[in-house]
């Protein structure tokens, strides 16, 4: 744990002192954002359009199939946005990091770098982390905006809800806060997902074998937290 957060200090002491490493933030924003949509759209879309069908299959049995709007924009922007979010950019972004980062550690490129007076923590960290907890926030926005869609497709398209009522009801209870919130969540998981991923692959040691189990650790560790972290997020937000 201590030396977890020595990392993180390290890492943002890095984020505000020069050099700025621009151009690799820049291909780091890429490869973890641009790279990361169609696997957190897809997830996106497929949770709304199930969420819409399970709660019309439950509010129909007390006529309430007008709350559906409501059931499916709280849950994106609250809670499944940012989390299922997190969780897909932490299995293909935070894996890809930790696997990189380790690779570069067991065959000594990382101290190669040191040696030629660049420090390694601001030009291999400083931009995952950056990157990473930039492209999480609006990742999440996109993930939103979709699993909403999807929401809405199924429950008036498919469902036949009538769609000035999904809509007014999805508005009426949904506020600015709750959205924000959502956001909020997803900086820190964006951070969580940057930070775990450049630690387990920072750290590597043990050749191949120890470049999968930083990758492993990196996935399993930085998931664990998002859900941790989602909890503690909830009860001090809502």
């Amino acid at each position: 744990m201590g030396r977890v957060l020595i990392f993180l200090s390290q890492t943002l002491q890095g984020t505000v002192s020069r050099p700025f490493f621009l151009k690799n933030v820049l291909k780091q924003m890429e490869q973890i954002g641009v790279n990361s949509i169609p696997v957190v759209l897809t997830t996106a879309l497929s949770t709304g359009m199930v969420l819409a069908l399970q709660s019309y299959t439950g509010f129909k049995r007390f006529g309430a199939e007008s709350l559906i709007g409501t059931v499916v924009s709280l849950s994106m922007t609250r809670e499944l946005g940012p989390v299922l979010t997190g969780l897909m950019v932490a299995g293909r972004a935070g894996a890809a990091m930790a696997a990189e980062l380790g690779t570069m550690r067991v065959t000594e490129q990382i101290d190669a770098l040191a040696t030629l007076a660049t420090n390694p923590m601001k030009y291999l960290v400083v931009p995952r982390f950056i990157a990473s907890t930039i492209m999480m926030f609006f990742l999440t926005v996109l993930g939103m905006i979709i699993g909403i869609a999807g929401g809405y497709f199924v429950g008036v398209k498919i469902l036949g809800t009538n769609p000035v009522t999904y809509i007014n009801q999805s508005i009426d209870n949904t506020e600015v806060t709750d959205i924000w919130y959502g956001l909020l969540k997803s900086l820190v998981f964006g951070a969580v997902v940057g930070l775990i991923g450049c630690y387990k692959g920072f750290n590597t040691d043990g050749g191949a074998e120890g470049v999968g189990k930083a990758t492993t650790g990196a996935v399993v560790v930085s998931c664990m937290l998002i859900l941790i972290l989602d909890y503690f997020l909830s009860a001090l937000l809502w």
